[in-house]
This record gives structure tokens, sequence and C-alpha cells, in this order.
């Protein structure tokens, strides 16, 4: 297989753009999947359920469908991890974006909530293992150090345009479902936004021939010098800090986005000036104010992609997106968005852009406090268990606190509950961030 030498030219290869743009595609549908699920949970439960908006039923399946998918894909891209390290990156990458993109297809065909949720776990699943697995390639095929700093920088930030694909697509089938075929006897546009995650199978089956493994981690493997990954072995010493902090840092990240960012398609319904608006040009509306807080968290990407080449302390660096994101959060959600749409629109942009940028800080962070052999491991700890299985019960969390929070509506009292929980996860976060070991090295560490 073709080795990557980047390290005598900052100019990218036919084959390094190759990779580069199968990595940003994988990305961009980590986020299409995984950001559906606010736009289509309340009509998807609507439907299925066979009850108002408003019924406490809807309420408490949105919890279960927000938190058991990502426990699911918590504990399945935990293994995934392991896998990485032990079978190679490229064919564990290649397989979890094919699991997602046919569970989304079929996702929507379901005719019942149970069944939903099922094809939601495979999602997820795919998701967290896809996420590891590029990362760990990425990292490895670049070595010069600014270089990697860059592209697993910005090739992130196409997780915020895929944010914005599925909000834009979620617009296109409200507006122009009736024409598309039908599916389970209706035009719903909740089962065409699912069904639409199998496009990046299609590129995909195409390009694999084409991509190589991570030099290092096939080197090792053929020397037989690749230590077998072990959980336990990130508790050792010289890594337990790492270990500890990162995964409390990323549960709190996810806790901010799925406890509070993710409530607002539910929220905006309840405002006046969308109340009484018909369901076509009320779902449009929920696509507009999603679709803001896609752009704040696409620019906040590319932001930080840029500093993280400029900023060399990783906490100074993460500190400039949280310290303003902590104070933003809370008065986004208890003032604009239970009274005004405009103002709710550019505070969830700025939220969106503080709190999105972090994501991607975890990205190009993980793969420099971990040594080969156990780096797919130590991220998947890290992104699972702290984000996808402790960060994600933030949802529940929030839904949970709904009935016992003040406000004259159910909306309103949802953005009180997610102005609470996602304050915490936010003040949680930059306390801890002061224990984040800083990376030894620029390298890799082998």
């Amino acid at each position: 297989m073709t080795n990557v030498q980047p390290d005598s030219s900052s100019r990218l290869t036919p084959l390094q753009w190759t990779i580069c743009i199968t990595a940003a595609v994988g990305f961009a549908f980590d986020s299409h999947v995984l950001l559906m699920l606010p736009l289509i949970v309340r009509p998807a439960l609507v439907d299925l359920l066979h009850v108002p908006a408003t019924h406490p039923s809807v309420n408490a399946w949105v919890g279960t469908l927000f938190n058991v998918p990502a426990v699911a894909g918590g504990i399945f891209g935990l293994l995934g991890g392991y896998l990485t390290d032990l079978f190679g990156r490229r064919r564990v990458l290649v397989w979890s974006i094919l699991l997602y993109a046919i569970s989304g297809f079929a996702a929507g065909y379901s005719t019942s909530v149970q069944q939903l949720l099922f094809w939601r776990c495979c999602m997820f699943v795919g998701v967290c293992v896809e996420f590891v697995a590029a990362v760990a390639w990425l990292s490895e095929l670049f070595t010069n150090p600014k270089q990697r700093e860059a592209v697993v920088g910005y090739t992130q930030a196409f997780g915020s345009l895929g944010g914005l694909m599925v909000t834009g697509a979620y617009y296109l089938v409200v507006t122009y479902g009736d024409r598309l075929p039908l599916v389970q006897g209706t035009h719903a546009e909740w089962r065409y936004t699912l069904m639409s995650g199998i496009v990046p199978a299609i590129p995909l089956i195409l390009i694999r021939p084409f991509l190589p493994e991570s030099p290092s981690w096939r080197e090792k493997k053929a020397a037989g010098t690749l230590k077998r990954p072990s959980f336990a072995e990130l508790f050792r010493p010289q890594f337990a800090r790492t270990t500890i902090v990162t995964t409390i840092m990323m549960a709190c990240a996810y806790a901010a986005a799925f406890g509070a960012i993710q409530q607002v398609p539910r929220i905006v319904p309840g405002l006046a000036e969308v109340r009484a608006l018909p369901r076509a040009a009320l779902e449009q509306t929920v696509s507009k104010v999603q679709s803001f807080q896609e752009y704040g968290g696409l620019l906040g990407r590319i932001v930080l992609a840029y500093l993280a080449v400029r900023i060399v302390s990783r906490r100074r660096l993460l500190h400039v997106f949280q310290i303003p994101g902590m104070i933003l959060l809370p008065l986004v959600f208890l003032f604009p968005a239970t009274n005004n749409l405009t103002l709710l629109k550019w505070g969830i942009f700025a939220v969106g852009f503080f709190t999105i940028a972090q994501f991607s800080f975890w990205g190009n962070y993980l793969p420099r406090v971990y040594p080969t052999y156990l780096r797919g491991t130590g991220e998947s700890f890290a992104a699972n268990v702290g984000g996808r299985m402790l960060g994600t019960t933030a949802a529940l969390v929030t839904t949970s606190l709904v009935a016992s929070m003040p406000g004259a509506t159910p909306p309103i009292k949802l953005a009180y509950a997610s102005a609470l929980v996602g304050t915490a996860a936010y003040v949680i976060g930059f306390m801890s961030s002061f224990w984040l070991p800083e990376p030894k090295q620029e390298q890799l560490p082998e």
C-alpha cells in the first residue's frame, strides 16, 4: 500500500487530498446522522405515538431516543476503538460508515418507536466507531505536526457542514416532500431525512481501494512490535490523569450539546411568532433556526483549526471557547429562547460557535497524548465513555427536569431546564480544564 510522506512539503499530494476528502465526508455525515434527531424527533413521535407534540409521552420518549442510542454507541464505540488498534484504522473506518449509512436508510421505514430506537442505536454505533478510527487514521498519516493539526482541525470542521446538510435536507423535504415517492404510505418529512444518511456509502465504495492504512500502525503490526491494546493501560500512572480528565471534559462538552443546544428545535414551536404557523411553515422555521446554530458551529470549528497551530498551550486554546460559551449559554436559553425568535437565532449562532468548536479540540488533542498501540483505545474511552455514555445523559436530565421548571408552557419549561443543564456542564468542564495535561511534544508519541 502507498505510504504517505508529507514531511518534506506542505503541499498535499493527490492521494493526501483523497484521504482528506474521505475523512471530511465521514465527519460531515457523522454530524448529519447525529443532528437529524433534534429535527425529526418531534414529528416522528407524533406520527408513531399518535399523540400531540405536547403530550407527556413525547417528552419521555425524546429523552430515551437521545440517551439510549448514545449509550449503545458508547459501548460499541469503545469496542470499536479497541478493534481500531487491533485490526487497523482504515478497515474499521470503512465498515463503520457503511453501518450508519445503511441503518439510517432502514430507520426511514420504522413503523413503531421501538423500531426507530433500534435503528437509531445502530446509526449511533457506526458514528461512534467512525470518529475514533478517522482521527487516529488522519493523525498517523500526516506526521508533520503543523500539517497534522491543520488537517485534523479543518476536516473536523466538515462535521458542522454535516449539520448544515441535514438542516438543508429537512427544509427541502418539508417544502417538497409531497413530490417524493411514498414511504410507508406517507410523505413524512422525518422518514426522508433519516433515509438521506445513505449518501456517504456511495462514494466510499468507489474510493475504498485507494485508501492507505496508517503507516505507523502497519509497520509496527508487520514487525510484531505493536502491543495489544488494553483498557487497563489507560489507568496506569502515566496515563491515568489524562484518561480521567479528558473523559470528564468530553462528557461536559456533550452534555452542553445534548442537554441544551439540541433541545432548541422543540423550543422554537412554543415561541409566540411561531406557534400559530401552519405545519410546513413551522417546520421551515425550526430548520432555519437550527441552521444558525450549524453556521455558528462551522465557523467555530474553522476558527479553532486556525488557532490550533498558533496557540501552543492546549488549555489556553480551549479557554478561548469555554469562557465566552459559559456566559452566553444561560443568557440565550433564559431570555431569547422564551420570547424572541430573531434574538434566539443569533444567540444560538453564538452558543453553537463556542460549544461545537470544542468537539474539534478533542480530535486535535487526544492523538498527542496516547502512543500508537493505545491511541484508538484512549480516544475511544474519552469520546465514548465520557461523551456518548455520560455526556448524552444530559438530554435525559433535561427532559426529566421539565415538569419541575417554572414557565407557562412546556417549551418555556424546556428552555429553563436546558439553561440549567447546559450551564452546569460548562462550569464543570471549565473547572476540570485546570487539570488537563499539556502534550509533552508536537510529534505523536510512538
